[in-house]
């Protein structure tokens, strides 16, 4: 089964599990895909994380392909005269690209992994960017808000029509450069990236912008992804693995689950004012706790198992109480706000599975082309600010580090180690409450994965608390300011994608609120 934010993506990576590849094998070539028909969201200039299920093991390997900040990079680099540059500024200029790492870290996973060989991979992807491929509901919608990515010439060529207007949907979409950029990657793998002509015109690309960043040669050469181990917890009857930082995602969903475990929310319902208040409560304590503690571990120590203590999460849900919101817990440094990414769920026919979250950041990355593929903007997850009150800022820029993140990819396993399922997320910092809310939803309320997808969202970031305009959620918005909370009701992006064992065999969702799809055999 695979579950994608695109029914092309889906069925590349399906071709690649009927002709007997593993779930590597298919993650590399729902990546590819899309970026090709998503390339707002990922691709071949952003990086990632993943998580591998080994079922014959039950262990789970961890691939860290996070982008980094090139040697130049400096901690006030998004500061002018003093304050934050404006957002669009920082976005959209040679100073946000971070040194990309999916490439990298897909050549690692299936060199240890992989069942079919690397050139095979490529062939669904290359054959559409070629032919063309029609403009989704989501593209289109992007395209038509994102206005300054026409300002690139390559990005001008592709995606709008003669007149200048952004291309509809249904429009068919051909992108001859990222084939071609593809097939070198088919043939010799992610060093394509890291010297040679493409690289050269990614540097010249970045340092050449009005606002020009300082990535170098040198910089792509140094890349390497990271294996790092799982960061898992008890949930219940469920062993739950996330990924580590310089995510914030396994740490803050652990302290989430643990904080709530004891109120048993299989009690409620999923809108009910109760079960609401409580997820909020906890994301404020968690995002607090995110803020203060995590960063990239080989700058910053990173006190990951104090944080998912349970002595230590016992103490902090002292705080929660169930007829009165805590309000903020503390300041959270001023940083650049978070949009894009996808998340591809995989299960293979021997029962090992992928999460993989994967990004070039905000949709469109840096507004930047090359060789057909666009740049990230990663570096913008950094904090605007080196210090506050004095004291350094976790999570501040430095040469060679790698941003904080919120992707969330997700594996729970019973006691035996079997994979119950597999879940995750995009969008940015609310990645974190929407994954959590799937969990709940699987596990607590004893919904489908479709279902739990579904579900409207609540989200507190520790700041107001957000309900999705969807469904009833939003009655409960008087109710909750009665208990203290400040309340928003908003659209909201979305981007899950799950899979989950039922019986034998299993099901899958993907988010309605975008254009993917969840196919099996």
């Amino acid at each position: 089964m695979v579950a994608a934010a695109h029914p092309l993506a889906v069925d590349a990576g399906l071709d690649v599990l009927r002709r007997g590849g593993s779930a590597i094998d298919a993650a590399v070539a729902v990546q590819m895909m899309l970026g090709v028909v998503e390339p707002q969201s990922s691709g071949i200039g952003g990086g990632g994380f993943l998580l591998y299920y080994d079922a014959k093991a039950g262990g789970i390997g961890v691939y860290d392909g996070r982008e980094t900040a090139p040697a130049g990079a400096t901690p006030t680099m998004f500061q002018r005269d003093g304050k934050p540059l404006p957002f669009f500024d920082a976005v959209a200029s040679g100073l946000s690209v971070g040194v990309p790492g999916a490439v990298a870290l897909l050549e690692m996973a299936h060199r240890e992994h992989g069942k079919l060989p690397w050139a095979d991979l490529f062939t669904s992807s290359i054959k559409t960017a070629r032919q063309g491929f029609a403009v989704s509901p989501r593209l289109a919608a992007w395209l038509a808000t994102i206005k300054h990515f026409a300002d690139d010439p390559e990005a001008r060529a592709i995606y709008y029509r003669d007149d200048g207007s952004p291309r509809k949907i249904g429009d068919q979409v051909t992108n001859a450069a990222l084939a071609d950029t593809m097939e070198r990657i088919a043939s010799e793998g992610s060093r394509v990236l890291r010297d040679g002509p493409v690289a050269e015109a990614m540097v010249a690309r970045v340092r050449g912008n009005v606002r020009p960043g300082t990535l170098a040669l040198t910089d792509l050469a140094a890349y390497k992804p990271v294996k790092r181990e799982p960061l898992c917890g008890p949930y219940k009857v469920w062993v739950v693995c996330g990924m580590p930082p310089p995510s914030s995602g396994g740490i803050a969903i652990l302290q989430m689950l643990g904080l709530l475990e004891p109120f048993d929310l299989s009690k409620d319902k999923p809108n009910d004012l109760r079960a609401v208040h409580l997820i909020a409560e906890a994301g404020r304590l968690a995002f607090a706790d995110r803020a203060r503690y995590v960063d990239d571990p080989a700058f910053v120590p990173v006190p990951t198992k104090a944080l998912v203590s349970p002595a230590y999460i016992a103490q902090r849900r002292k705080l929660i109480s169930e007829d009165r919101s805590m309000g903020e817990q503390g300041r959270v440094p001023p940083g650049y706000p978070e949009h894009g990414t996808t998340h591809i769920s995989i299960v293979d026919r021997d029962g090992n599975a992928v999460a993989f979250t994967t990004t070039i950041e905000a949709p469109f990355g840096a507004e930047m082309m090359v060789a057909g593929f666009i740049l990230n903007n990663e570096l913008t997850d950094f904090s605007t600010v080196a210090e506050r009150d004095g004291l350094p800022v976790a999570n501040r820029v430095e040469p060679g580090k790698r941003p904080r993140s919120s992707m969330s990819p997700t594996f729970v396993l019973d006691r035996d180690r079997r994979l119950v399922l597999t879940v995750g997320s995009a969008g940015g910092a609310r990645i974190i409450g929407d994954t959590l809310q799937a969990l709940i939803g699987m596990l607590d309320w004893n919904l489908s994965p479709q279902d739990a997808l579904d579900l409207p969202r609540v989200i507190n970031m520790n700041g107001p608390t957000e309900l999705e305009d969807k469904g009833d959620l939003p009655e409960q918005a008087d109710a909750l300011r009665k208990l203290g909370h400040q309340v928003q009701v908003r659209r909201h992006e979305g981007g899950l994608t799950a899979i989950r064992r039922k019986g034998d065999g299993w099901e899958g969702g993907a988010d309605p609120r975008r254009d993917g799809a969840a196919k099996g055999d």
